[in-house]
């Protein structure tokens, strides 16, 4: 079961997601989506540095219920659906949202018009991708072969 649990899973690495809370620097207080949310390991940074809500979007009903359980009491709300989907359907604006989709993803359009759409006034959206794509975002950082692309509303 574990095994499937990993398969096409590539979480953000620790070095990034530092890189990442150093450049957002204080979330407290602040809504978090994150999308494509695999371990929830970002999500969960998010909450324990005071973001709130955050919200866990996770395709994979397994991933999902790891999330669950690995939130126990924190409060977090996950929901196991298409990243694209939710932002379609979400009418909640959000302060930040990261998304770290596979890296052969195809709906990359689809997913940043949808998520600058769900963004607050004055929020920041965060896109993780391989080094060699880029997307037209206001600022790009480098961390070996991945990319943190970065739009703000």
């Amino acid at each position: 079961m574990k095994n499937n649990l990993l398969k096409d899973l590539r979480p953000t690495s620790s070095k990034v997601r530092q890189a990442l809370f150093n450049i957002l620097y204080d979330v407290e207080g602040l809504s978090f989506l994150d999308l494509f949310a695999g371990t929830g390991g970002v999500g969960i940074t998010a909450l324990e540095k005071g973001a709130k809500p955050v919200v866990f979007v996770e395709k994979n009903r397994k991933r999902a219920l790891e999330i669950k359980k690995k939130l126990g009491k924190r409060e977090g709300k996950v929901i196991p659906t298409d990243a694209v989907k939710y932002l379609k359907d979400t009418q909640y604006k959000f302060d930040i949202i990261f998304a770290d989709p596979p890296y052969n993803y195809k709906q990359y359009d689809k997913l940043i018009d949808n998520a600058l759409n769900s963004l607050s006034e004055g929020g920041i959206f965060i896109l993780e991708h391989r080094a060699g794509k880029s997307f037209g975002a206001e600022e790009e950082r480098r961390y070996g072969d991945t990319i943190l692309s970065f739009w703000r509303r």
